[in-house]
């Protein structure tokens, strides 16, 4: 990875640290599906993304997973990061939704930039404010909104991670996603075709206009 590939995805950061960053950081790939963090997994490092999508998501004691929100590039995990300044576990799963690449910045560094340089608390700190809000919103859902709505909060979010209307995902992975049956999923999704807000098709689903049911 060169300073200037670095610097193009984070450009906040100060040359001083990229230029530290060039020397220890640890770059990863990951086939779409693999896993990027274990639930329970010790963090040694922190983790960034360079390229592609990953999704993170909670586990239960049965495996069933919650979708919590998607990391691209330029973005930080806050879990890696708060972890790794208190060398603790994770508590949540990260996977690669595409072929992802990702930057890992080793436990000692982490501490020792947050004192060191100004750009890398500022990331940090921005990087816990957005996964923050980001939290918010899944958990506002869950609490208040009904699961029509929270389908279509999820098609929207997916609309603007993957800057396309078509959503290739099986119903069985949404319904995983919301914790929900397919069989909801499949209702739902054939009321919003009735209403001409998405169209199906056999392997996926095309969104033609969300944005009358998200105002």
């Amino acid at each position: 990875m060169t300073k200037q590939e670095i610097s193009r995805h984070f450009p906040s950061l100060e040359k001083e640290l990229v230029d530290e960053m060039v020397e220890v950081a640890d770059i990863k790939t990951f086939k779409e599906g693999e896993v990027v963090l274990r639930t329970g997994q010790n963090i040694r490092s922190a983790i960034l993304v360079i390229d592609g999508l990953v999704k993170v998501y909670r586990e239960d004691e049965e495996s069933s997973e919650f979708f919590m929100y998607y990391l691209g590039p330029g973005k930080a995990c806050a879990i890696s990061l708060v972890c790794a300044l208190g060398k603790g576990t994770s508590g949540l799963m990260a996977k690669a939704t595409t072929d992802a690449t990702v930057m890992s910045i080793p436990l000692p560094y982490v501490d020792d930039w947050m004192g060191k340089y100004k750009s890398w608390a500022q990331f940090a700190v921005s990087t816990y404010r957005e996964r923050f809000e980001e939290l918010l919103q899944t958990i506002d859902h869950v609490a208040f909104r009904n699961m029509d709505e929270r389908l279509l909060f999820y098609l929207k979010r997916h609309q603007e991670k993957f800057k396309t209307n078509i959503v290739s995902i099986s119903y069985t992975e949404i319904a995983q996603d919301l914790n929900s049956s397919r069989e909801v999923i499949s209702r739902l999704m054939k009321k919003l075709a009735e209403r001409g807000m998405i169209k199906q098709r056999r392997s996926e689903v095309e969104i033609i206009d969300l944005g009358k049911a998200l105002t």
